[in-house]
């Protein structure tokens, strides 16, 4: 009898920090980034026609898991050679179903290689970001008190946009009227603030966003900003730069078979942000400063 109530107190007592736990937790989401999908030939660790059941096996895990909202961090598709923009809209209508199946929220963000031969127009008619009107290629949301900011980097040096394949993949910029309208919503925002874009923005090279000081600026600035999540870079990465830490998620598509995936399911909770990382995704826990995000332990 003893034995049994002792067992019963240890499974409770599991229970109970199981529970506790969980009820730390702030906001759950899962992303991936540079999907790259086409039915196409693979090109040395591009896989590409093997994006759809890699993305599939991230829907699924993050339905399993019940995130809050799933988000993709550019270069979604890729297109044949030579370029066809109907088969360019083929290979995104099939991506996006796949990435549709997640039962909640979901989001994109623009990459280059998704105006490689159509537009942002074209992009954004197939796919869609919840809650989000049409035709907003940078935009943010509120999550469970968490302000969400999706930029767009597909500007030239002149702020001409990316289209069907006019424009130098190592110039990406910020238009001057994102940064306008970056500087308004940081201002507004009521909460701890989350960034994502697909060119880097914690440095410079032919990887980085050319302007993206003057982002950093507005962000450091605010005080809200805890994390930036990045894709482009298909290695992965990571940097802390004046109290913000920027994440570079690995590319899905380097790699064939199960093993060669990469996403990632993010969860804050009071003074911590933890990446998950699945498959050959690298997994980091981030110290939040309280004091700069107003989350009390």
């Amino acid at each position: 009898m003893k034995k049994n109530i002792s067992i019963l107190l240890v499974l409770f007592s599991a229970y109970m920090l199981a529970e506790c736990q969980e009820s730390k937790t702030i906001l759950t989401f899962g992303m991936v980034t540079d999907a790259h999908y086409a039915d196409i030939p693979d090109s040395g660790p591009k896989a590409y026609s093997q994006s759809l059941e890699k993305l599939k096996e991230c829907v699924d895990t993050m339905n399993y898991y019940q995130v809050d909202f799933l988000i993709e961090l550019g270069d979604f598709k890729d297109m044949s050679q030579p370029p066809s923009e109907e088969k360019a809209l083929i290979f995104l209508y099939r991506i996006e179903k796949v990435f549709r199946e997640f039962k909640g929220p979901v989001y994109h963000v623009l990459g280059n290689h998704d105006m490689d031969c159509i537009t942002k127009e074209q992009f954004q008619s197939v796919t869609v970001n919840t809650g989000i009107p049409s035709g907003q290629s940078y935009y943010s949301f509120d999550v469970k008190g968490i302000h969400c900011i999706v930029l767009d980097a597909n500007y030239d040096s002149l702020g001409k946009d990316f289209s069907k394949g006019q424009f130098d993949w190592g110039d990406p910029n910020f238009s001057e009227k994102e940064l306008s309208w970056l500087k308004k919503d940081l201002r507004k925002a009521k909460g701890p603030t989350l960034v994502f874009c697909h060119q880097l923005m914690d440095g410079e090279g032919s990887y980085y966003v050319n302007n993206a000081s003057k982002a950093r600026k507005l962000m450091e600035n605010s005080g809200k900003v805890v994390a930036v999540f990045q894709g482009h870079y298909h290695e992965g990465q990571y940097r802390m730069i004046n109290d913000i830490h920027y994440y570079t998620l690995k590319a899905l598509v380097d790699g064939g078979g199960k093993q060669g995936n990469s996403y990632a399911k993010v969860t804050l909770e009071p003074g911590t942000l933890k990446v998950q990382g699945f498959r050959n995704a690298e997994s980091i826990h981030f110290g939040i400063s309280n004091k700069k995000t107003g989350i009390s332990r």
